[in-house]
């Protein structure tokens, strides 16, 4: 079940960002999996980005058109703080991604470990609406999920599970999958979780 902004707030205030359990130091699987889109003259969005380390690599990249977008201000601020004067460099949107409207479009939409939180139909659907109003023909989206044999559950909250052809169909018509791979995520507490990473093209 989806949890609103109140309750990401509360995770990002009440724990140490490094220590939860979708925290990455190095983002380098992310980053692979943008390049694959194309060059880094395209536009990102990075969907739940919050705290990553993501937006950093992408500014180091010098990319000149970084979008984050999180349903929580706190992780957000994080993020920009920990930039500093390169968080000017980033655009930075505080909403609940199934309840957002874009306002123009993304080359590239970027989500690690979001969509597997969306276990109703009415909300997978919700985010689709959006990412199709975001991506144009052309662009790529990325989904990073948890694979089949992955976790069920995640910060105490239940997850879908999915694999590259599950993800297909939630997306449908219009978005054609040009790379999928299996990659293990190591957490802060040392357990394993198995993702599934798809990149689409969207046609």
């Amino acid at each position: 079940m989806r949890q609103p902004a109140e309750h990401w707030n509360r995770v990002y205030q009440t724990k140490d960002t490094e220590q939860l359990s979708w925290f990455q130091a190095d983002p380098t699987p992310s980053l692979r999996a943008i390049s694959l889109c194309g060059p880094r003259s395209l536009s990102v969005i990075d969907i739940g980005g919050g705290a990553s380390r993501l937006a950093g690599a992408l500014v180091d990249q010098r990319r000149q058109d970084i979008t984050v977008l999180d349903i929580s201000q706190r992780a957000l601020t994080l993020a920009r703080v920990r930039l500093g004067a390169d968080g000017q460099r980033v655009a930075w949107i505080a909403r609940d991604i199934t309840m957002w409207q874009p306002h123009r479009l993304w080359d590239i939409w970027h989500d690690r470990a979001v969509f597997h939180f969306l276990t109703e139909a009415c909300d997978r659907q919700a985010y689709i609406q959006a990412l199709s109003a975001a991506v144009p023909r052309g662009g790529h989206v990325i989904l990073a999920c948890f694979a089949p044999d992955g976790p069920k559950t995640c910060s105490g909250l239940p997850v879908q599970r999915y694999a590259p052809k599950d993800l297909q169909a939630e997306l449908g018509q219009g978005f054609d999958l040009l790379h999928s791979w299996s990659e293990p995520h190591v957490t802060p507490a040392g357990d394993m979780q198995a993702f599934t990473w798809s990149v689409f093209d969207r046609v």
